[in-house]
């Protein structure tokens, strides 16, 4: 078999149905295997899983392990001789994996590649590429300072070598990610991703960002940003350096001030939610939902006039999801817009405005 993807769960069953609808396109033609690891949900996950996707590989978890171990857990099971980590609040391309794999394929000492992230509203996240956090560039990054923190020598549209891949689209052979020993248990969330990119690279290997494929990351869906984040995301941090740095007293102290400080700011984001005020649905019927707003209905992506604070709904039984994540990412941000999928035959639209606060999933109304 060519290809695991691994799908970690934690109470997003619909975020998760629509990634499973994408990923299930994009394998079409690739051996392969999807594992959803679902972290003890109580959301009628499993349920989901096992009711529209028998082909699914489930384990369900008696407990909420955390990221590490649930991953550990599946890849362990994995029969592919490539694993790609997935999040379940993302939608990937119909070309993704195809592509990936073909490129991992033409690189010898390749260790983790990742892809080109957007957000629910398409805005480029520079977390896709990121140096290897070292103490003095992780403290200004804390205290706002981005500079060193990001790979802004690739272009969002390039590929290069990059140290550190985000968790939420990993792709690694298994025999790597088995020599390193998977992820890092000591971290139960946030950190993992830092640190399996970190050990790859010691052992030898080059992790590489492939822009050439998009998939859209809907931040805040897993994970909200709250006072537990805060503590979970700064203790990570914590772990790496003392486990990969030098004890050094004075820097071991400006960290500790740091991921104070860090986690002040955090608590007291108020989020960047976008409001629109009309609707258009790409299809080429009608739909039973309370849009925002007029709506207009159009069969055509590229003869749209948009209008700044317009919302718009993709329908998949319709486009194409390159086609629909293609369109979020080239559209000018100024905008405004916001963006929902109406996944394959089901009775909801979904989507997030912010990359800080949950996202919306709305029913259709009954008649």
């Amino acid at each position: 078999m060519q290809l695991s993807v691994v799908i970690l769960n934690y109470n997003v069953e619909h975020f998760l149905e629509l990634c499973l609808k994408s990923v299930t396109n994009a394998l079409k033609q690739i051996d392969a295997e999807i594992i959803v690891v679902d972290n003890k949900s109580s959301d009628g996950s499993c349920q989901m899983v096992e009711d529209k996707f028998p082909e699914v590989h489930l384990i369900a978890n008696t407990q909420n392990f955390g990221f590490s171990k649930g991953n550990n857990i599946a890849v362990a099971q994995a029969k592919g001789a490539y694993v790609c980590i997935l999040n379940p609040d993302t939608v990937v391309e119909e070309n993704t994996f195809k592509s990936v794999l073909k490129f991992m394929a033409d690189k010898p000492n390749v260790g983790i590649v990742g892809c080109k992230l957007i957000d629910g509203l398409g805005r480029f996240l520079p977390e896709s590429k990121r140096n290897v956090p070292k103490p003095k560039i992780a403290i200004k990054k804390l205290l706002g300072n981005t500079k060193g923190y990001y790979v802004n020598s690739l272009q969002a549209n390039e590929i290069g070598y990059t140290d550190v891949l985000v968790g939420a689209f990993m792709m690694v052979k298994k025999e790597v990610y088995d020599e390193v020993g998977g992820f890092d248990e000591d971290y139960f969330m946030y950190g993992e991703d830092i640190d399996l990119s970190y050990r790859v690279i010691k052992n030898g290997y080059q992790n590489y960002y492939f822009g050439e494929t998009a998939i859209v990351h809907f931040k805040g869906e897993s994970t909200l940003k709250d006072k537990q984040y805060a503590q979970r995301f700064f203790g990570a941090m914590h772990i790496f350096y003392k486990k990969h740095f030098k004890n050094n007293k004075v820097l071991d102290s400006l960290i500790w001030l740091g991921t104070k400080i860090g986690a002040v700011m955090v608590k007291g984001e108020s989020g960047d939610e976008v409001l629109p005020n009309k609707t258009v649905v790409i299809s080429d019927k009608s739909f039973n939902f309370k849009f925002s707003g007029p709506v207009t209905y159009s069969k055509s992506l590229s003869e749209l006039v948009l209008e700044s604070n317009t919302e718009v709904v993709f329908d998949m039984d319709y486009l194409s999801y390159k086609e629909a994540i293609l369109f979020m990412n080239d559209v000018d941000k100024k905008l405004n817009l916001t963006f929902k999928f109406i996944p394959e035959e089901a009775p909801f639209l979904i989507g997030s405005n912010s990359s800080k606060s949950r996202g919306q999933v709305l029913f259709k109304l009954n008649n």
